[in-house]
């Protein structure tokens, strides 16, 4: 019997669409399901939800939910990771709060940025924790690791704990490509593309539908009049991606992430000095804390409406998970971009790094492809964010707190922004407000 052992289980809805796509494959309708939270009153409301799921399919897993990570854990065949770290109160309020200070902008501050830094050293020692449990527990187990910030997490990963077997997923690679075919009124099943960089920073280097007759059609030429015509395409939302299609006019290659989120990796749309930006851009300041807060605020109708569901529909997701699983398990190969470390997969990124690229699944393996090198200057936009991710990895290695100084003077946004004074004060307050959440540093 396959266990999959679900990590933070207590993320309901992103648990629920996890666990809905695993047991939509017959060969899962007997599998273990473990469902682990320290959260008791989430974890029973996921642990309702999964039995919905389960009425629902027909099917008839065992599944047992509990808060203890090594009964978790013990004998697992893949461990998903769905965490967060000091939540959003106090650690994500302290994320934005700080850094507001000092004139200091963001949108979601998961990924880079001060709040990616944070974010990652806090994050990071309980990930080192969890894969020295599996190294006990279940040494044969994959880690499906969707827990951000993605790239500071798996670098650490690798170099902290070498022998775990891992991959980090995000959505944002096949979750953009759908997004583009609906902004071309496009089927996805007639669109290929190839896709390679770091997480949130991966470009589409090729976007492709193949017609009924065979033929092959760029569709980049396409994607170019979308973004200086807002008015073509079927469903052209404008209002919320006009940083990525400003990127794609300017660079010449779709970006994966959204557009709220890559407005703070690089120095260009978020500056104090021209606020116009922001409503030229659309970019919407401290939206993770207001998605944080409706979140909270609806929470308990919505875990009212979970529970009540009598009617569930189980579709799949967009999500990896699943189908690696599956794909490992039966032996039906597969493809999935997932991150890992650059063992020479993009040739112009460094080996000391975390990539984005095509990795096949099939019979007990997963195994990252390599990818041509990149054009110059996307690698090079890449590594002014793979510096700072590297440095933050660099404290939590050494125990250093200057690197911790050092990363946040690189990160593109905060060095647009602030002094070298501002930014050691800022970092100063940060540490000082996480004491409790993140290790000591020399």
């Amino acid at each position: 019997m396959t266990k999959i052992t679900i990590i933070g289980a207590g993320s309901t809805v992103f648990m629920r669409n996890i666990v809905t796509d695993i047991l939509l494959e017959p060969l899962f309708a007997d599998c273990h399901i473990a469902l682990q939270d320290i959260d008791e009153k989430r974890l029973k409301t996921s642990q309702l939800v999964v039995d919905k799921i389960t009425s629902a399919l027909a099917v008839t897993p065992q599944v047992t939910a509990t808060m203890s990570r090594e009964e978790a854990l013990t004998g697992a065949d893949f461990v998903i990771l769905m965490i967060q770290v000091g939540g959003y109160k106090p650690s994500t309020v302290i994320d934005f709060d700080i850094p507001q200070k000092y004139g200091l902008q963001q949108t979601i501050a998961d990924t880079l940025g001060i709040g990616g830094i944070m974010r990652g050293l806090r994050t990071v020692p309980v990930l080192v924790d969890i894969a020295r449990d599996m190294e006990r527990l279940c040494p044969d187990a994959l880690m499906l690791q969707y827990v951000n910030p993605m790239a500071i997490n798996c670098l650490a990963l690798s170099q902290i704990a070498p022998e775990l077997n891992y991959v980090g997923l995000c959505h944002s690679v096949q979750g953009t490509a759908a997004d583009l075919a609906r902004d071309l009124g496009e089927d996805m099943a007639n669109i290929s593309y190839d896709c390679a960089g770091i997480n949130h920073m991966a470009f589409y280097t090729r976007f492709e539908k193949t017609h009924a007759d065979g033929t092959v059609e760029d569709l980049y030429p396409r994607l170019m009049k979308v973004g200086q015509d807002q008015s073509f395409g079927p469903n052209w939302d404008g209002c919320t991606n006009h940083v990525r299609y400003e990127v794609l006019k300017r660079l010449g290659y779709f970006v994966t992430e959204s557009s709220e989120h890559f407005a703070e990796y690089t120095p260009w749309f978020i500056k104090s000095h021209q606020p116009d930006l922001l409503t030229e851009f659309n970019i919407p300041i401290n939206e993770y804390i207001r998605r944080c807060e409706k979140q909270i605020s609806e929470w308990d109708a919505q875990e009212q409406d979970l529970l009540a569901d009598t009617n569930l529909v189980c579709e799949k997701s967009v999500e990896y998970a699943a189908r690696i699983i599956t794909s490992m398990v039966s032996g039906e190969e597969d493809v999935i971009y997932g991150n890992v470390l650059n063992k020479d997969l993009i040739p112009d990124l460094p080996a000391y790094s975390c990539v984005e690229v095509p990795c096949v699944t099939s019979l007990g393996k997963l195994t990252p492809q390599k990818v041509p090198a990149l054009p110059l200057h996307l690698s090079r936009l890449m590594q002014t964010n793979i510096s700072v991710q590297q440095l933050t990895v660099e404290a939590l290695v050494t125990g250093k707190k200057d690197a911790i100084y050092h990363a946040a003077m690189l990160d593109p946004h905060t060095a647009a922004e602030l002094s070298l004074d501002q930014i050691w004060h800022m970092v100063d307050d940060l540490l000082e407000a996480h004491e409790g959440w993140i290790p000591e540093f020399k």
